[in-house]
């Protein structure tokens, strides 16, 4: 195994500490604007769903059979994703 080293000339330690940090700073910038923290999935009930986009459960189900709405299960109960419910609205063209 080699070990490398590297050379500083005419360099403070003090210029290198600086140049460390300057690069640190950007990075953390650049992290700050482009970092989304993950949100949790918020899942609603059929209920939910058809308060959220005011149509009657009635609604809810036929859209879920006819496959507009995607839906989960867990112990006999039925929720939709919320993203999954606003990726289902879609722009009408003009």
């Amino acid at each position: 195994m080699s070990t490398k080293s590297i050379q500083f000339v005419q360099v403070t330690p003090e210029q290198l500490q600086e140049a460390i940090i300057d690069g640190v700073k950007i990075q953390l910038n650049d992290l700050k604007q482009h970092f989304k923290p993950k949100e949790p999935t918020e899942y609603l009930t059929r209920a939910e769903v058809s308060e959220m986009l005011k149509i009657d459960v009635s609604s809810v189900y036929n859209w879920t059979k006819r496959g507009i709405l995607i839906p989960y299960q867990i112990s006999g109960r039925i929720y939709f994703k919320r993203a999954d419910i606003e990726n289902a609205i879609v722009k009408l063209k003009n």
